[in-house]
């Protein structure tokens, strides 16, 4: 990979959402997924990630989420009857009192879980990014569901045998392989980090986590997003800039700490202002440092629309990739 050029020139993203409008939005989300008995989910989910969206903003400009609840609803609808066969079948195993039965739909059930693991990553990534623009350019993301199943599947069986060893390297590969596929127009991701880098930060992150009674976690929070972010590179041509994050441990304490209170003395009324807290916690300490020029980007990304596997990515809580 060629190499970063430093710049004194830094562009920074900023969010300015307030908890007083997400509120707004997710009350009226709350009240229509229960009247709708939860089918509302998937209009609810755009609804959010378009405002989201629009109040993140790169240079003074917003992005911009063009996918709809329409779009998500019949992923939602699939996800739904898988989760409904495999508690049907549980209460078939479960009133019939064969632990037989009962094992062997809760294995089968995780091994379809772990075999569509891949599928919702690479579906996920696909729908979202091809639905995210900037300035009328869109994000693209053109992994292979091959490579990465392959990579997947390999990596998790090195994760067993060696006893959960290996996971930093699995979560590093998976990563790697993901941000690298990503475009935003004509510019290209990278990810530069190593599993060894990940393993040590997790290594000492337990260590002193627990010689501090669980103090150091945040530290150790604040380790894990330097890592993921600080090696994140973008090439625009032929040169290379590189997110830069700012956050610390306390910052970290701060944000966790002040959003468990206000969402527990709210009773959970307070989570729009606690999800307004980390996004401009992480967004507005994050600069991209370098030469990066957004008015040489040009359009090279297909549309998407199938999006399937997006509420498939929830139910598994893939968000972290």
């Amino acid at each position: 990979m060629a190499n970063y050029y430093p710049s004194e020139k830094n562009i920074d993203l900023e969010f300015q959402g307030k908890g007083s409008q997400l509120f707004e939005i997710q009350l009226a989300n709350w009240v229509l997924t229960a009247l709708t008995l939860g089918l509302y989910y998937p209009w609810a989910k755009a609804n959010i990630l378009r405002y989201t969206y629009a109040k993140t903003k790169l240079s003074g400009s917003s992005f911009t989420f063009h996918g709809t609840g329409k779009e998500m609803f019949i992923g939602y609808l699939k996800v739904m009857a898988l989760v409904v066969v495999f508690y049907a079948s549980l209460f078939y195993a479960a009133f019939t009192q064969d632990l037989d039965l009962i094992n062997y739909v809760v294995y089968g059930y995780l091994a379809v879980l772990v075999v569509l693991i891949p599928m919702a990553i690479h579906g996920r990534m696909r729908y979202r990014m091809s639905r995210t623009s900037w300035r009328g350019i869109h994000f693209g993301y053109r992994g292979s569901l091959k490579e990465l199943s392959l990579m997947f599947y390999r990596d998790i069986f090195l994760t067993i045998i060696t006893l959960g060893f290996y996971r930093a390297w699995l979560e590093v590969n998976l990563r790697t392989y993901i941000v690298n596929n990503l475009r935003m127009g004509n510019v290209q991701f990278h990810f530069q980090g190593t599993g060894a880098e990940l393993f040590m930060i997790h290594l000492k992150g337990m260590i002193l986590s627990g010689l501090t009674l669980g103090i150091y976690l945040f530290w150790y929070m604040r380790d894990l997003h330097l890592f993921y972010l600080n090696n994140m590179l973008l090439e625009q041509n032929g040169k290379y800039v590189r997110l830069d994050s700012t956050v610390s441990g306390f910052g970290y304490f701060k944000l966790l700490v002040g959003n468990l209170l206000l969402v527990m003395f709210t009773l959970g009324l307070g989570s729009p202002w606690a999800t307004v807290r980390t996004l401009k916690f992480i967004i507005n300490n994050t600069d991209i440092m370098g030469d990066f020029d957004p008015d040489s980007l040009v359009q090279t990304e297909e549309e998407y629309k199938d999006a399937v596997m997006e509420d498939m990515s929830d139910m598994m809580d893939l968000g972290w990739v």
